[in-house]
């Protein structure tokens, strides 16, 4: 016969459960074996009376104990059983429900050791809310990291949000919390509410690790359920695993904000939900000829106007444009279509708001204590503390989640300069120098090349693209050779470079021809990406057509012009949505893009030339294939500085294949204007931004030119041609 308990101490137990301060509330409540029997104990602060109904059949009435607490002593009873509890309230209010402490734990051993060794990289499967039978019942198991808490409770619809009923249980020394609360399902509304361990008042957060939320600006996390949609791109995941070496591949990328790319005026003009997207935006694209989208970052947010880049929910898609399957339908809609689906990611810093990551269990949790490396001084946000192993593998997980539970192909990390200098927009004495003295930030270092390494091991073909905006060396080099290993960075400078001279009136370009070159000196010195992204059309810098000197017909004669040059230059291609169109105004993300400019002649031409564009990028390896290699690049006219001409060759990897660029970016027609040649004979004229199809003055070569055999640019053949105003001309031999 088992000792029973010592009373004394039993309430001294009690006591700790009244004042939400037990961190193991399970070994009072519940069902224990207790001498010669069994004790049940239950909390119930408000209730009259509870009585438990055993599943063998009985109803034993349980005693009032202390401070909410009830007891029942059942003799005779050697083992466990299950049973359920019967709960009277005042005004003889009475529900039956199962006993939350008479169930076992759903974290493993193992569970616990790999997630601090920051080395679960299926996290999510196990933290936060997740559906199951436990036990033979159905309910909802709830774990959430807060290692300093004194106390932890999850709180929601189904216990009228009191964060006395159900206390959750510390599982040793992992810091981690854990419940299985029986009959919560799908949908229902929680957080977790969090006794700092240094007193003071508690704290209601969201889950870090939730599948969904409500929509802003409630900030509830809600249980969902990730196992029930069905997918249907079996076939192009299967096509992207056997397509690893995307450097040799096209990508043109066409960037969208969801909420702002198309809304719908007779529904008071709301945005559009992931569903009415899908076809939408597939048969946009595909009209379009992008290989790829990318959306600025889906994750929830609680400030809209954040555009996501103020992450509060990273393993939620944001609420605002329908329920998590919703976006699986949306990206698994655009991959039976063909086209691939890139996200912003952002593990640099997260915001302030109360409900989320910041101060979560009372202390510097997923952050660092002290601003000088906790907080970003740019965006009022806080900054991941990247040398706990918790926090990285919080991140590194979440990486993993957005690819295997929603496809996603491609991530584009956020402000990554931000993270690998310690002294990033920070002033002398405002900032920590690191072990060496230096302002490298080798917790973040290790992070990234972490998260690369393990995203291409686990996930062949999937991309990982750095926007860093420094000169930070070999960020798309491997880990192995000492590089980030991300696959692509944006090139910055070339955006910076192009952008500022195509802005100048052509009167002064000659004295800037360097911009444009300059950037060669460079370019294969990365795997690079070409990015006109959302920040060059916002904050006053006006959209790409309003940046083009000159009246309208320059105006789009000039972004036609630097849609070719960009997509005959080495590196991916991305532009923002409506930059495709010349949308005249600045993006505004509370407004659709002006489509009805598509129908005007004008700004249809320029997006009938970026679907031209698109198509014959695909068809020409000589612009894509050796993008990052100096043997695909060869000048031709660097320094025709006097006349705003530039002319170029791009090479392919497969031998003789070339086609070659000549830019006249002044308003002059130039004619007779000689070119050297790589090879004798026709070429033919793949593009002409001056065809009047796109709105020019139709000026030209008449489709083909036929080379002399004179020798000129260092080339052993040359050709006279017809060079149109603001225009930029593609041939290949033909």
């Amino acid at each position: 016969m088992r000792k029973p308990a010592d009373k004394a101490q039993v309430d001294a137990e009690l006591q700790r459960v009244v004042e939400l301060r037990h961190p193991e509330p399970h070994s009072v409540l519940g069902i224990h074996p207790d001498g010669d029997g069994v004790v049940i104990r239950a909390f119930r602060p408000d209730a009259v009376a509870i009585h438990v109904l055993p599943e063998s059949g009985g109803r034993v009435a349980m005693n009032h104990r202390l401070g909410g607490i009830f007891e029942a002593r059942i003799n005779g009873k050697d083992q466990t059983f299950n049973y359920l509890l019967e709960v009277e309230y005042p005004g003889k209010r009475v529900f039956t429900l199962r006993d939350p402490y008479s169930f076992l734990p759903t974290l493993g051993e193992m569970d616990l050791y790999y997630a601090g060794e920051g080395r679960h990289e299926r996290l999510w499967e196990r933290m936060g809310a997740h559906l199951l039978h436990h036990n033979g019942v159905r309910g909802t198991s709830f774990a959430v990291w807060a290692p300093t808490a004194a106390g932890v409770s999850v709180v929601g619809d189904f216990n009228g949000w009191d964060g006395r009923l159900h206390a959750m249980r510390r599982m040793g020394s992992s810091g981690i919390w854990e419940l299985f609360v029986p009959e919560v399902g799908e949908g229902t509304r929680y957080k977790f509410e969090i006794r700092p361990g240094h007193g003071g008042p508690n704290v209601l957060k969201a889950d870090p690790f939730a599948f969904r939320t409500e929509v802003p600006p409630a900030t509830a996390s809600v249980v969902h359920d990730l196992a029930r949609y069905s997918w249907g791109d079996a076939a192009w995941l299967e096509q992207r695993s056997q397509r690893p070496d995307v450097h040799h591949q096209p990508w043109s990328v066409y960037e969208v904000h969801l909420g702002s790319w198309r809304r719908v005026v007779e529904d008071g003009d709301r945005p559009m939900t992931y569903r009415e997207l899908a076809p939408a935006l597939a048969e946009y694209i595909k009209y379009t000829g992008f290989t790829h989208v990318e959306l600025l970052p889906v994750a929830e947010h609680p400030y809209g106007g954040s555009w996501g880049y103020q992450v509060g929910g990273y393993y939620s898609p944001t609420a605002r444009f329908g329920h998590p399957d919703d976006l699986r339908f949306f990206i698994d809609h655009l991959h039976q279509q063909g086209i691939g689906v890139l996200v912003d990611w952002v593990p640099g810093h997260f915001p302030r708001d109360l409900h989320a990551l910041g101060q979560f269990d009372g202390t510097a949790l997923y952050e660092h204590a002290d601003p000088r490396k906790g907080a970003q001084p740019d965006w009022g946000t806080l900054v991941f503390n990247f040398g706990r192993n918790e926090v990285r593998n919080f991140l590194i997980a979440n990486a993993l989640f957005w690819i295997e539970e929603y496809h996603i192909d491609g991530l584009r990390v956020d402000a990554v300069a931000s993270m690998l200098y310690l002294d990033y927009s920070r002033k002398q004495g405002e900032w920590i120098p690191n072990r060496w003295g230096g302002r490298e930030n080798e917790e973040a270092i290790h992070f990234l090349r972490e998260l690369n390494e393990t995203v291409r091991r686990k996930h062949p073909g999937v991309v990982v693209i750095a926007e860093e905006s420094t000169a930070w060396p070999k960020v798309s080099a491997p880990v192995s050779e000492g590089g980030l290993g991300f696959d692509f960075k944006w090139n910055m400078g070339w955006m910076h470079d192009t952008l500022s001279y195509f802005s100048k009136d052509p009167i002064y370009r000659q004295y800037h021809h360097n911009q444009l070159t300059f950037g060669l000196l460079y370019a294969f010195s990365e795997h690079f990406m070409l990015p006109l992204s959302h920040d060059e059309v916002v904050h006053g810098k006006g959209s790409l057509y309003g940046r083009m000197p000159g009246d309208p017909w320059q105006k789009r004669a000039n972004l036609r012009a630097l849609f070719a040059w960009m997509w005959a230059h080495p590196g991916k291609k991305l532009v923002f949505m409506g930059g495709e169109f010349g949308q005249p105004a600045e993006w505004n993300h509370d407004k659709s893009l002006d489509w009805h400019l598509t129908h005007d002649p004008g700004h249809h031409g320029i997006l009938q030339l970026v679907a031209d564009l698109n198509r014959i990028y695909k068809e020409m390896p000589a612009l894509y294939d050796a993008d990052s290699e100096p043997t695909g690049f060869q000048w031709l006219q660097p320094d025709a500085a006097a006349d705003n001409v530039f002319a170029f060759v791009r090479r392919s990897r497969q031998p003789g294949r070339h086609v070659v660029c000549v830019a006249n970016l002044s308003p002059a027609v130039r004619e007779n204007y000689r070119v050297g040649l790589p090879l004798q004979g026709r070429y033919v004229e793949l593009l002409n931004t001056d065809a009047e199809q796109y709105g020019g003055s139709n000026q030209g070569n008449q489709g083909q030119i036929h080379t002399e055999p004179t020798g000129w640019d260092g080339q052993p053949a040359s050709a006279a041609l017809t060079l149109p105003p603001l225009s930029v001309l593609w041939f290949t031999p033909g």
